[in-house]
């Protein structure tokens, strides 16, 4: 996890850096692939201190900020507040993902090996969601592409994934 640490009104020690880029880096567990984060410290009034975190993860965002008069404990708080967030939302992505599978009928035994060219044929029913489900489904199965059916115009879309790393999107018209 790369993380930034800023201070402002507030000169964060080398204790504390080290312990903020420690426990930050417990919460990659959650996801894979880079991490950033960005953590600010910072002197409210005198002796009152705030310390505000920001995740990204890919396009995913998780924020907490804590206040007290212990930075440590603020540490602490917002360290539990994003591992909360983040366990959430991978249980979320988990759950979908295991009920889109049951809803995959089985393979069509020997008739689709049988025709030109295709070699395997699969049926599933399309839910509406919307782009960023949809990416998010995308990248949770670790597939090029992906179709979905859009939650606003009620049109079946295709997602993938382009060799520069950014998505196209392909909208079917009526």
């Amino acid at each position: 996890m790369d993380i930034k640490i800023t201070g402002r009104n507030f000169n964060p020690s080398e204790r504390l850096q080290a312990e903020i880029e420690k426990k930050m880096s417990k919460l990659d567990k959650y996801f894979s692939g880079e991490l950033e984060a960005a953590v600010v410290c910072r002197e409210v009034r005198s002796g009152l201190c705030k310390l505000e975190a920001t995740i990204y993860a890919g396009s995913l965002m998780f924020r907490a900020e804590e206040s007290g008069n212990d930075i440590h404990f603020c540490l602490d708080r917002v360290i539990d507040k994003l591992s909360s967030q983040m366990s959430r939302l991978k249980t979320r992505l988990i759950r979908r993902h295991k009920e889109q599978k049951e809803l995959l009928l089985e393979e069509i035994p020997d008739a689709a090996e049988e025709a030109a060219g295709v070699v395997r044929t699969k049926r599933f029913k399309l839910h509406p969601m919307n782009e960023e489900e949809a990416m998010q489904q995308m990248e949770l199965l670790d597939h090029t592409f992906f179709v979905y059916k859009d939650a606003e115009s009620g049109g079946v879309n295709v997602l993938y994934k382009r060799e520069d790393g950014s998505y196209g999107l392909l909208v079917t018209e009526n």
